[in-house]
């Protein structure tokens, strides 16, 4: 077992030892690349969604230096015709770049120890080779020598990227190295396949990638690789009635990310941190401080911080993907802020719509704490405010309800775009936070002869009534009670033993003024 060359497969050995998904399908979709046009990856995901599991596997699965048959014969790839002819029959080069930039004594330093020792171990291994001047040329030298093509699996290939963000020249030295090796005519001679991770698609210059022969697969657009991106709902359904776990809290924490191929992709890491301890929390994000989100935030580009409001409020926003330029630093406005935070986990996007919004309640967690800690003090004061609405609510206090409403306004919706019901609701969204704690929203219930604007739900745990919300525009409060009334929205929710607070809410566009009135359903008699 080499420490680059052929490492072995007690790294996967120890994942199928624990809790354990079977991803091998993965390995099937590779082995069909090998050799052909398609046979250089690159994935791109979130911190914790299992890159390293997936590097680790495949190492095990292709080592020519281990029998791993035992670790993958119950296992999916076991049924694929290419099970034999692959499994075991490749000299394996795995490279974790965090461990290099780990072990430098100066982190521009890397590149050349990369290259040296990887160079140093081929040139041990394979003694009766030719030395080459740089890596590439003893990786070509040692292909001439054995007959056998490589495969190379690079874990977290952009780290360097991310340690160095603001070194041009480390990062200029590192693409050439990559460069030398992925996109040259000896490319084709030396690798059979390469499998590379990272967090961030490849660096672009100008409106080109840095390695453009790669086929990239990111949280934009997994293509077929999107039920490899984190666990499937069918997979999570199976871990919960093995482990005697709420299948629905285990949603409502960590789903949320969803593809065109597969529709509800989990957070894998939190899941099976979820799993173990028997208790729901906020997993991932432990792993990385809220103040990286919150420098993000903090850069205040146009438009961004009403984004948040609406997205912590549950809305989706529609964003320009196309002008990221795949690093940490080049943020020219607030799409770009926006389209790395999807890279990073932090939100969600739909291709159909190209939107964005934050997937559940262990990140939103995560955005109200970075809201509440940074620069953007109106925000804060909204978040703390959102409680104090909620409270009025409960206490059938209108005025005060009204009060708060308009304060949300003023501080998270444009003047120019607070013009119709819409919008509206979008306010109630955001100053109706605080609800996500302890009820389920649902909107456009349909109900009675109608649809009910806005319902919040209690959750099974809590004891709250459920808050039936009708919203008007240059009407009456009370009409919007009124409304409720007559065509018996409440009629959705007959089943629900416990109260129900209609609350009927207004704007005014000439006097800028919101009204509330709240009342108390009774079943028997409409209303009280």
């Amino acid at each position: 077992m080499g420490k680059y060359l052929n490492v072995g497969n007690a790294g996967f050995a120890a994942v199928r030892k624990g809790i354990y998904v079977d991803k091998t399908g993965l390995i099937s979709y590779i082995s069909r690349t090998l050799g052909t046009a398609d046979k250089l990856t690159c994935v791109s995901r979130p911190r914790r969604f299992g890159k390293s599991f997936a590097a680790k596997m495949l190492c095990a699965y292709y080592d020519r230096s281990c029998d791993s048959r035992e670790l993958f014969g119950q296992l999916e790839i076991s049924e694929d015709p290419l099970f034999e002819t692959c499994l075991n029959q490749y000299d394996v080069i795995y490279l974790d770049i965090t461990l290099f930039i780990s072990r430098a004594a100066d982190i521009k330093d890397v590149v050349r120890n990369i290259n040296d020792e990887v160079a140093e171990e081929m040139n041990q291994v394979f003694a009766d080779t030719e030395k080459g001047a740089d890596l590439a040329e003893t990786l070509i030298h040692v292909v001439e020598a054995t007959g056998r093509k490589l495969i190379m699996i690079i874990d977290e290939w952009d780290a360097l990227f991310r340690e160095a963000r603001d070194n041009g020249k480390i990062q200029r030295e590192y693409i050439s190295f990559l460069r030398s090796l992925f996109k040259s005519s000896w490319t084709d001679l030396i690798f059979e396949a390469v499998y590379i991770t990272g967090i961030l698609p490849m660096k672009k210059y100008g409106t080109q990638s840095a390695m453009t022969d790669f086929r990239e697969y990111t949280m934009l657009a997994p293509k077929k690789l999107a039920e490899y991106v984190g666990f499937t709902e069918s997979e999570v359904q199976a871990l919960c009635g093995q482990y005697d776990i709420d299948f629905e809290e285990v949603r409502r924490w960590y789903d949320g990310y969803s593809f065109s191929r597969v529709k509800s992709i989990y957070n894998p890491n939190s899941v099976i941190e979820a799993v173990k301890s028997g208790e729901f929390g906020n997993y991932w994000t432990q792993t990385e401080t809220y103040e990286s989100l919150q420098l993000y935030i903090d850069l205040d580009e146009d438009g961004l911080k009403q984004a948040i409001l609406q997205m912590l409020g549950g809305a989706w926003i529609k964003i320009d993907a196309a002008t990221f330029q795949n690093d940490m630093t080049t943020m020219k406005c607030r799409d770009d802020v926006l389209t790395l935070l999807v890279h990073l986990g932090y939100l969600a996007y739909d291709t159909g719509s190209r939107s964005v919004r934050i997937p559940n309640e262990e990140v939103r967690e995560e955005f109200v704490r970075a809201v509440t800690t940074g620069k953007h003090t109106e925000l804060a004061k909204l978040i703390r405010s959102s409680e104090h609405l909620l409270e009025a609510t409960l206490n059938m206090d209108g005025e005060t309800v009204a009060e708060v409403i308009e304060e949300a306004h003023q501080a998270g919706t444009a003047p120019t775009f607070y013009s119709n019901e819409q919008a509206l609701r979008s306010v109630i969204r955001v100053a109706y936070l605080s609800c996500i704690d302890e009820f389920l929203k649902i909107e456009e219930l349909p109900s009675g002869h109608g649809y009910a604007d806005v319902v919040y739900f209690p959750k099974k745990t809590s004891s709250l009534p459920v808050l039936l919300i009708e919203l008007k525009w240059n009407r009456t409060a009370e009409g919007a009670i009124s409304q409720i009334k007559n065509n018996d929205y409440p009629q959705a929710l007959k089943d629900y033993g416990g109260d129900i607070l209609l609350v009927g809410i207004n704007y005014d566009a000439k006097s800028k003024r919101h009204t509330c009135k709240i009342e108390k359903y009774n079943k028997k008699r409409g209303s009280k």
